[in-house]
């Protein structure tokens, strides 16, 4: 039997996969496809993803494979100045294809060894008191004391569960493709200048050895494939040429279906990623918030199986998670609503274009994209308690250095506080941060902080809490 079974290699099954080995969790990942996908869906990452991959130490991988942009321009596609004063050490977008950030994630779980076992489907699962039996595609059987469901929208585990996926069916579809074109660069980028004025759903644009990525409304909702014949169709439809696309390599459609599941845990099962929610692509957050669900479920479950994790640990994955995700639901609903071409929804666009003139506008409506306004309510006052720590320059390096082995940290200006008694679970930093107003702080494996002040009797509390007795 192995500890964990992560069903998907997907980016949120690997970045579980990883998280989980970091603690010496036994991990076998089981994925449908043989190989791993070589369309590109995602284009980017956000704020509190880079943040994330800095705090384990794997950022300048993806830097140097990625491109820095702006941050403005990302809420509905409306064009605003950047925000000031973003409380991040990382304020910038990553522009990185999916297919990458899969490949270097997938580097990262191997280097931790991980078993990976790809074109191994799951179809039955079964779950006792001591563990998950799933079924695979060949016949064969694997056992594990906890699986996770990281198998995207249509999830097979979702469904082996039977929780429920409540929610609004797609309403407005959408093509993509990879194709080759007669249409020079020149001339795509100033159609697509054109079009977007109105229709922020388009866009044609080179990728590499003459291939094209485009991305065009689709007619109406359908659950077949497209064929080119389709894709030529919609595009002479909405930019008034089909640029001579000819020689797919992929085409696709997806929808803005907006779903949530009902629950993140059935048992010994849990979901995280795509199978816990699915939301229209706007504004670039599914990759994310599938990185960012994985970032707080992997300590917990790998407290819970080392036997340490207090006894609600486990379930604060889903209290803390699912209202992130409805948030997001909630915002891409609402960016739909303003890219959509009908005049009412024109006219308020226009008006939250104004809006986010102001800086404290545009700067709240980026952090609900980029994610560094999240706070989980951990029943702490404290305007530090429950909201991730940034980056901090401390006199001996930076905090994020010192956050790469996925341990608790109490990071203490004082001098005079222990954590004793939980030094295998936390770290102990005695330095001084002038960006920091608080004695110290205590932050959990995700980067959260726990605990702020000086009260030792608090801080043993805290402890207690998080990182068991």
């Amino acid at each position: 039997m192995t500890d964990a079974i992560v069903v998907g290699a997907g980016p949120t099954g690997l970045m579980l996969a990883a998280e989980l080995r970091l603690r010496g969790v036994g991990v076998v990942v089981v994925e449908e496809a043989a190989e791993p996908t070589g369309f590109v869906r995602a284009l980017g990452l956000h704020v509190r993803s880079i943040e994330i991959l800095d705090q384990r130490g794997l950022l300048e991988r993806f830097l140097d494979e990625g491109t820095k942009y702006p941050l403005g321009g990302f809420f509905a596609a409306i064009s605003a100045p950047a925000p000031t004063e973003l409380d991040t050490a990382h304020g910038y977008v990553l522009g990185i294809p999916q297919t990458t950030t899969e490949r270097l994630l997938a580097e990262r779980a191997l280097e931790l060894d991980v078993d990976l076992r790809r074109g191994c489907g799951l179809v039955g699962l079964a779950q006792d008191s001591d563990g998950v039996t799933a079924e695979l595609a060949d016949g064969s059987e694997l056992r594990g004391r906890f699986l996770v469901g990281c198998d995207g929208g249509r999830s097979t585990v979702r469904k082996l569960c039977g929780i429920g996926f409540p929610g609004e069916p797609s309403r407005a579809d959408t093509l993509l493709a990879e194709v080759k074109a007669t249409a020079s660069p020149e001339e795509m980028a100033a159609v697509t200048a054109e079009v977007r004025e109105t229709q922020k759903r388009f866009g044609i644009g080179p990728l590499d050895d003459g291939w094209c990525r485009v991305v065009v409304p689709a007619a109406g909702v359908a659950t077949a494939p497209p064929e080119l014949d389709e894709l030529r169709s919609r595009l002479v439809a909405v930019a008034g040429s089909d640029f001579g696309v000819h020689s797919p390599r992929r085409l696709a459609r997806f929808g803005d279906a907006t779903r949530q599941a009902e629950r993140y845990r059935s048992g010994r099962v849990l979901l995280a990623g795509d199978a816990a929610h699915v939301h229209p692509p706007v504004g670039g957050q599914g990759l994310n918030l599938g990185l960012q669900d994985a970032f707080n479920l992997g300590w917990k479950l790998a407290a819970e199986l080392a036997g340490w994790a207090p006894d609600d640990l486990l379930d604060t994955y889903q209290d803390e998670r699912h209202p992130v995700a409805a948030d997001v639901l909630d915002n891409t609903r609402a960016q739909m609503q303003l890219m959509a071409t009908d005049p009412g929804s024109r006219a308020v666009r226009r008006l939250v274009a104004e809006l986010m003139e102001f800086d404290v506008v545009a700067r709240h409506l980026t952090e609900k994209i980029i994610a560094t306004e999240v706070r989980y309510d951990l029943g702490d006052e404290n305007p530090l308690v429950g909201k991730r720590m940034r980056d901090l320059t401390l006199r001996g390096g930076r905090l994020y250095e010192r956050m790469h082995a996925g341990r608790g940290l109490l990071l203490d200006q004082t001098g005079g506080l222990s954590v004793e008694g939980w030094e295998d679970r936390v770290d102990h930093v005695v330095d001084v941060a002038e960006e920091l107003d608080s004695p110290a702080v205590l932050l959990r494996p995700d980067g959260h902080v726990a605990w702020a002040g000086d009260d030792r009797g608090e801080l043993a509390e805290r402890l207690e809490r998080w990182f068991g007795k």
